[in-house]
């Protein structure tokens, strides 16, 4: 009605808070305060790592490229997070939130600039929280790119008491002339593994399954490696990019990368494979961890499963001409990759499967 005010409730003096609510905003102000130092020990050029603002600033020019294209990639760490939450251990978890990144950005011959976090959860415990961030912290150092920014969430309702999630953004650059897969890959080019640390962060609502199935307490000795199972099954994701990017800046002797996640070798190899192409695999040259040879015992897992499922020991594919694969196989491993030779790229039949395999796991 025209003219007429409308009446508000006058506010309670003692009425509710965000806190009473179930957020606590001084617990966030504390995160970022124990954070700041982390943020900045990943400081790069183009970056001063600085939190703070309301959002984070990098100065491509400053890294000298001369046509770059940006390569954006995000993910998460799926199941894994259970065993963190369950056993309190949350740092591997930060490094393994990079590397499902980075190295997505590395197969396209990118190099990693700078990385954002999103952590949501019911009831923000600083201490865990600030232990994820440090493992993110750490696995931005080990691929040379700036934490420059984050989210933290804390929503009571969504998640359940100190239950938490992560996603993870990064961002990089590459050369418009060298972005890979290569138009040169062909039949006769040489297939190379580089061996993974574990799963990695692929597989785990199977593993958490198996783990159940076996009997086996968390607190258990894993039958596999001289740890506890929840320790041996957190050890990190491991990361590719500043060996990758050793070879890739020498050069074109990579003509295409592929990071083996899930899905495993079946479905990440033929998304940088021509259509006219087969990745020929001898199984009996994959390097395959114990670990993986329990979860098929203990889960009576077969062995097309672990292929399409697991990395199976495996965590990057490089392609390259047979002339320059022992160059590269060399350079990787003087960057401390333990390099194998998997097969060869042959002509297509008709329709057949992008990835063909012979001989057997763990022979």
């Amino acid at each position: 009605m025209s003219g007429s005010k409308q009446a508000f409730p006058k506010a309670k003096t003692n009425g509710l808070t965000y806190a009473d609510a179930g957020v606590d905003i001084t617990a966030g102000n504390d995160l970022v305060s124990a954070i700041k130092p982390l943020a900045k020990s990943t400081r790069r050029k183009g970056a001063d790592a600085a939190l703070g603002g309301f959002g984070g600033l990098f100065d491509l020019k400053a890294c000298g490229y001369r046509d770059p294209v940006l390569v954006a990639a995000n993910d998460g760490v799926g199941t894994k997070l259970k065993l963190a939450i369950d056993s309190g251990i949350h740092r591997g978890v930060g490094i393994d939130l990079v590397a499902m990144s980075v190295n997505d950005l590395v197969v396209q011959g990118a190099e990693p600039l700078f990385f954002l976090d999103y952590y949501a959860t019911g009831k923000l415990d600083v201490a865990a929280a600030r232990e994820v961030i440090a493992g993110i912290a750490d696995g931005c150092r080990q691929a040379g790119c700036a934490l420059i920014g984050g989210e933290t969430a804390e929503m009571p309702g969504m998640y359940h008491g100190g239950d938490y999630d992560l996603a993870g953004f990064a961002v990089g650059a590459v050369e418009r002339k060298k972005i890979l897969p290569a138009a040169t890959v062909k039949a006769g080019d040489v297939i190379l593994g580089l061996a993974s640390s574990g799963p990695h962060s692929n597989g785990y609502s199977l593993i958490r399954r198996i783990v159940a199935q076996s009997g086996l307490a968390l607190t258990s000795k894993a039958p596999f490696a001289n740890a506890t199972l929840t320790e041996a099954l957190l050890t990190p994701t491991r990361i590719y990019v500043k060996a990758l990017l050793k070879v890739l800046k020498k050069g074109t002797a990579i003509k295409a990368l592929a990071h083996i996640t899930g899905g495993g070798f079946t479905e990440n190899i033929p998304r940088v494979l021509p259509k006219s192409t087969v990745a020929a695999i001898d199984l009996s040259a994959v390097p395959y961890p114990s670990v993986f040879r329990w979860l098929a015992e203990t889960g009576g897992v077969a062995e097309r499963e672990m292929l399409r499922t697991f990395n199976c020991g495996v965590g990057m594919i490089v392609v390259v001409a047979a002339k320059d694969a022992k160059a590269v196989t060399t350079q990787l491993k003087r960057a401390g990759e333990t390099v194998v030779t998997l097969g060869t790229i042959r002509s297509r039949k008709g329709k057949e499967d992008q990835v063909s395999y012979s001989g057997t796991l763990g022979a």
